[in-house]
């Protein structure tokens, strides 16, 4: 949750303020009461009454002004990182957090987890306003899922009682692998329901880390890869962590087996977010994907001696691609394809001109859509659209020589999650459209495209006020989603 300097928000505990108009009306009926017959005692009481009711209201108004201003805020600013319907502050009543507790840590901050301090933005009763429009929001009761009202899609849910997931990718025979970013792994069976599978790694699941991305091998069928990402915890520092990938196969009993490591990120961080990721085939069986800056804006995107802030590529059996634009450079690693990016959650290969596209989250403002090309700059945190959380900028710069500009981004942000293009013949008119989802806002976007620029955007799925974390296109030629409060894979139909 990062915000910039709010507007000043009036206390509670202030005076209430007459307006005019009151004041006009309660003057103007003082003096019809003079002239009224009433005894003196009456007249007395019957402004008493009325003065009663006029301060009773104004501080009504009050308050709801209140409430007004702290909810705009909170939409604004943090909603992005914990849902308009402030779904992840539903888990503080477990954690038994008081509006005290809550107060500071807004004041102090949690820099691991991507939150700083905001004792020097806010005033005290601005914080403690926020802390009790956070923990008194009645999120049952203000959550709500109804049917779609489109024209031109149905949906149906296919699999439910899920936590967050994260990715979810289709076998052959239509079976689902489900990843659950608290590091469980699952298969969903349309016949046997859900099944958890066995073997994964160490896994550290904190902040926006643990199990993430999905993919079968283009072969799958007749050699049994199955390739995962997740957050690894630092064998030599338990606080430390990046991110991972690993192969493997599944046996009959739902258990992982041949599990190899591919790729390591490195260096571990301690910080708890930014980790990416994302994995996408070409049709050379190389694997594409995605690793995060781990939080260290200034020291790691630019460089290309470490992991992070890249694209990267490897065969198959994670060895590196001889043409890989700097596999010659000894100070660099071998493996990454682009660099200068943030923390791109989405990949994926345009079904027309083959090109590799992603998106990935910016700051407060300026998440991006680029096309990736071999060795290309994509400029972070050199040059961007967007600014600090706080409000303040860390660059004056939108482009550069030598760094690539995006073909679309976003102000304000909408924090991208997930990314495919539809290549089905089910969907006439969405056709080689591109459709991404977004956590801030709960909705997915349908984007169309011309000469690979953005010409018509589309809102899908606001009805299920949910984060969209994954897009998937199935076996079967169906647009599939995964959201979030409630976890649930969601499965869309033309009417």
């Amino acid at each position: 949750m990062i915000l910039p300097p709010p507007p000043q928000i009036p206390q509670n505990t202030a005076q209430p303020k007459f307006d005019s108009s009151f004041l006009r009306t309660f003057v103007i009926i003082i003096l019809q009461l003079k002239k009224s017959k009433m005894t003196k005692s009456k007249q007395l009481y019957f402004i008493i009454i009325l003065f009663f009711i006029g301060f009773m209201a104004c501080n009504l108004s009050r308050s709801a002004n209140v409430t007004s201003d702290v909810q705009s805020i909170y939409d604004e600013n943090c909603a992005g990182c914990h849902g308009t319907q402030l779904q992840y502050f539903k888990r503080l009543k477990s954690y038994e957090k008081s509006v005290a507790t809550l107060s500071k840590m807004i004041e102090v901050g949690e820099e691991n987890l991507g939150m700083p301090a905001y004792g020097q933005t806010f005033s005290e009763s601005e914080i403690r306003q926020l802390s009790e429009y956070i923990t008194d929001f009645d999120y049952d009761k203000n959550h709500q899922t109804t049917t779609s009202t489109n024209p031109n899609y149905i949906y149906e849910i296919v699999v439910d009682g899920l936590e967050i997931p994260w990715s979810f990718e289709f076998f052959p025979n239509g079976d689902m692998l489900i990843a659950e970013r608290k590091g469980v792994l699952s298969y969903f069976s349309k016949t046997d329901g859900m099944t958890t599978i066995s073997g994964l790694p160490a896994i550290r699941v904190e902040g926006q880390g643990g199990l993430l991305d999905l993919k079968l091998h283009p072969n799958y069928a007749t050699n049994g890869w199955i390739y995962i990402s997740y957050a690894y915890p630092d064998a030599n520092d338990s606080g430390k962590g990046n991110t991972a990938i690993i192969r493997a196969k599944l046996n009959e009993s739902k258990a992982l087996y041949a599990v190899e490591e591919i790729y390591k990120g490195s260096p571990a961080t301690e910080k708890s977010h930014h980790y990416g990721n994302r994995m996408v085939f070409d049709g050379q069986n190389r694997l594409y994907f995605s690793n995060g800056e781990r939080g260290n804006r200034d020291d790691f995107p630019q460089a290309l001696d470490n992991t992070n802030g890249k694209i990267h590529r490897l065969n198959d059996d994670g060895s590196v691609p001889q043409d890989n634009p700097f596999v010659n450079d000894a100070n660099a690693v071998g493996s990454i394809y682009s660099y200068g990016h943030r923390n791109p959650q989405g990949l994926a290969f345009h079904p027309v001109t083959g090109e590799l596209w992603e998106h990935e989250h910016g700051p407060k403002g300026g998440d991006e859509i680029n096309i990736i090309g071999a060795g290309n700059n994509y400029g972070w945190p050199i040059i961007s659209y967007g600014v600090n959380y706080s409000g303040t900028k860390f660059t004056d710069m939108t482009e550069k020589e030598g760094m690539e500009q995006p073909i679309h981004y976003y102000k304000p942000s909408i924090a991208p999650c997930g990314m495919a293009f539809l290549d089905s013949d089910i969907y006439p008119d969405w056709k080689n459209n591109l459709f991404i989802g977004s956590l801030r806002f709960e909705y997915l976007e349908r984007i169309v495209l011309k000469d690979n620029q953005v010409v018509y955007q589309e809102k899908l799925l606001e009805e299920l006020k949910s984060r969209v974390r994954d897009v998937r296109v199935g076996n079967d030629g169906y647009l599939y989603v995964a959201v979030e409060n409630p976890g649930r894979i969601i499965k869309i139909s033309p009417k």
